[in-house]
């Protein structure tokens, strides 16, 4: 058991951690850090801390444990205010959806990669935000990546593994470079898909009559459009050279379907979209989705 655990940014997954840690008995205090008195107020009469303070150097004061949930994008500021109170006995995970940035900023501020830092991205979220929306349950049988690097103290490693496996999670191990090629494609890609259909019908002149009629399809697709903005642009910020590359790759997809539309051959989009079903159906057959 933590005797201090210490959560950075009290947000969704911020307070999922709070919420499933104190469930799970794994730390005396729970200390959450956070601009937002608001938030402090509400995460503590939520339950899912025990303290709050809006500075990083007052939260992690003793913290045994540290866990990083702000956007990627304030990820080298928190590393700047920690840095002068960095503890060399603590253990320090993130929660970030890009890890290339998360270890760049790191290797800034601190010369090299402490460590005692573990890079950590839990493939759990709602499209909802806020410590409102936390849930205790959130990593229950969850995936989540550690991207560890040559620097990392293999202690250390199995002690965040053993950390994030306590909160429900299924902790894989992934490089850092390989984990923003796989996640632009299967989560980055998805969310800029989804936002840019629903701004090209949100400006369309009859943009009121297609939403009054769009079907469940439409509401599922583009149901992650509705996730935090913010922290999505940080994400594609992040991970710029990858989605882009991808959308490259897409916009030829779209080319070629629509080649097949023109030529109205019927039979090669029958097989189009087979290869397409049989693709997801693989997928399913072997990653059953949890979530």
């Amino acid at each position: 058991m933590l005797d201090r655990l210490c959560i950075i940014g009290v947000g969704l997954i911020g307070g999922s951690v709070a919420l499933a840690a104190r469930s799970k008995g794994l730390a005396r205090e729970i200390v959450g850090v956070d601009r937002d008195p608001g938030t402090l107020r509400q995460a503590k009469a939520l339950g899912a801390i025990d303290v709050g303070f809006q500075t990083a150097a007052e939260g992690v004061y003793k913290a045994d444990g540290v866990v990083i949930a702000t956007p990627v994008g304030k990820v080298q500021a928190v590393f700047e205010a920690l840095a002068p109170v960095w503890s060399t006995q603590a253990f320090y995970t993130d929660v970030g959806s890009t890890k290339t940035n998360v270890v760049r900023a790191a290797e800034h501020v601190f010369g090299k990669m402490p460590a005692n830092f573990v890079p950590a991205h839990p493939i759990a979220g709602r499209e909802l935000s806020g410590v409102e929306a936390a849930l205790g349950d959130l990593f229950e049988s969850k995936r989540l990546i550690l991207t560890p690097v040559p620097e990392t103290d293999v202690r250390m490693l199995e002690r965040v593994r053993g950390f994030w496996q306590a909160l429900g999670a299924e902790v894989h191990d992934m490089s850092v470079t390989h984990h923003d090629h796989v996640l632009a494609a299967t989560s980055h890609l998805p969310h800029v898909v989804a936002y840019a259909l629903t701004h090209l019908l949100g400006r369309k002149d009859e943009k009121d009559e297609i939403f009054q009629y769009a079907a469940g399809g439409f509401k599922d697709f583009t149901r992650i459009a509705s996730s935090d903005a913010d922290m999505w642009a940080d994400i594609c910020l992040a991970n710029a050279a990858e989605i882009t590359a991808l959308l490259r790759r897409f916009e030829g997809e779209l080319h070629d379907f629509g080649h097949l539309l023109e030529g109205g051959d019927r039979s090669a989009i029958l097989h189009y979209f087979a290869e397409a079903r049989s693709a997801r159906q693989r997928f399913l057959d072997r990653y059953r989705d949890t979530s």
